[in-house]
């Protein structure tokens, strides 16, 4: 691997000059970058990273980017600014082992102003951070605000650091709290469905046999530095920054998943970005009494047929291309794509190959919904029993039968099996 010469990346594409002034420790190996918007509980989740016990051998930055557009509502800037004064106030408290940089930025346009942004201006002085003590190899980690982490989860992260060096991206298991006094009743019941659904469509393309089947949690991903900057560094969504760029490391084959910790993200609701956590709950409190909805399985079932066929068009040029995305693929011109993956290789491995990178995640959920208009979507237990009926790998004593049972089903599921 081409690993840019120091400072390259930074020169190019970093939206922001040096913001930390102070040289990081030379043994500096991971940074934590937790992008910051009209947050209140902040400290909790500092608290769960400064109550983790780790090995010393290496050090930890954490990065807090507390952000906000330029004409961002004054209610937004005072809550910003007051999160910023008791941060700096309570890192005094904090081992040397874990130093936090707070960052306020207050001048973000308004077009560019988000979450994407915000991670992006703390990943890039991550990068500088590790540039400076020349450590490529260094973990940039993502974590939110209102997540907190279990004890384990820096001394995971810094095994996985020395032991996985050919591995550039990583997913970390994660796990929405069920219950509790936080929170209502409906939140905690919307959580299980909402968490429910995600697992369920992870296993949905996993059946389907579609290679790059990961979970994508803004909260619940880290990267090495070089490979950050090989890739272009983060992208500047407002909302669903993280599917776009960790898929950018699942079809290079380079992902890893960490099971031996979690992060626990809140399941409040908000109304933040157009899609996401705190806005499934924040519909699912809108809408009492309805049911959950999920993609019908017949979706990944048809998904499957069609990915299988995938080898034996390498002499053919033709698919077995189920109904429901008959129209969709015929609109992409796969006849096309397959002709021309089939002329830039030599081998049915390599022509394969080349027809996945066509085929990436989001060509996959377009896919899938383009064939709702065939399968409209149906209850998301009903969903989820069909699925694993169908492949026949239920637990064979006390199936689940609610939504809580499948999902805690699904989680020892998922973090006991690597994927792919």
């Amino acid at each position: 691997m081409t690993i840019l010469a120091p400072y390259t990346y930074l020169q190019k594409h970093r939206y922001k000059e040096r913001l930390i002034p102070e040289s990081p420790d030379p043994s500096l190996a991971l940074v934590i970058v937790i992008p910051v918007y009209k947050e209140p509980e902040l400290l909790a989740t500092l608290y769960s990273l400064s109550e983790n016990h780790f090995d010393e051998w290496r050090k930890v930055e954490v990065i807090l980017v507390v952000n906000h557009a330029i004409d961002a509502p004054e209610t937004v800037q005072q809550q910003n600014q007051q999160t910023y004064k008791a941060v700096k106030e309570w890192i005094h408290t904090v081992a040397d082992t874990l130093t936090i940089h707070p960052l306020l930025i207050q001048d973000l346009p308004k077009k560019q102003a988000g979450v994407g942004l915000a991670r992006k201006i703390g990943m890039d002085e991550a990068v500088d951070r590790l540039e400076q003590v020349d450590n490529p190899q260094g973990l940039i980690i993502c974590l939110d605000a209102d997540t907190i982490v279990q004890p384990n989860y820096l001394q995971v992260l810094l095994d996985t650091y020395r032991t996985l060096p050919k591995k550039e991206a990583f997913t970390i298991h994660f796990e929405h709290p069920l219950e509790g006094k936080k929170f209502s009743s409906g939140i905690y019941e919307g959580i299980i469905f909402y968490e429910l659904f995600l697992r369920y469509f992870i296993e949905g393309l996993r059946v389907a046999g579609y290679p790059y089947a990961f979970h994508t949690v803004g909260s619940a991903m880290a990267v090495r530095s070089h490979a950050y900057q090989k890739m272009g560094g983060m992208n500047r969504r407002q909302a669903g920054e993280d599917f776009y760029f960790l898929h950018k490391f699942t079809q290079r084959g380079k992902v890893h998943e960490i099971h031996d910790t979690a992060v626990i993200p809140s399941p409040r609701a908000s109304d933040r970005v157009p899609f996401g956590t705190g806005k499934a709950i924040q519909a699912w409190l809108d809408t009492p009494g309805q049911a959950y909805m999920g993609y019908h399985p017949e979706l990944f079932f048809s998904l499957k047929e069609f990915l299988a066929s995938f080898p034996s068009s390498y002499g053919s040029l033709v698919w077995n291309v189920p109904l429901c995305f008959r129209d969709f693929l015929e609109e992409e011109k796969l006849t096309e794509k397959g002709k021309e993956a089939k002329s830039h290789v030599a081998s049915q491995a390599a022509y394969v190959k080349r027809l996945y990178q066509w085929l990436s995640p989001l060509k996959v959920l377009q896919i899938i919904r383009a064939g709702q208009a065939t399968y409209p979507d149906i209850e998301l237990i009903e969903a989820v029993n069909r699925l694993f009926s169908y492949t026949g790998s239920t637990p064979e004593v006390s199936p689940p039968t609610s939504a809580k049972e499948w999902l805690g089903w699904l989680r020892k599921r998922q973090k006991r099996e690597s994927y792919p």
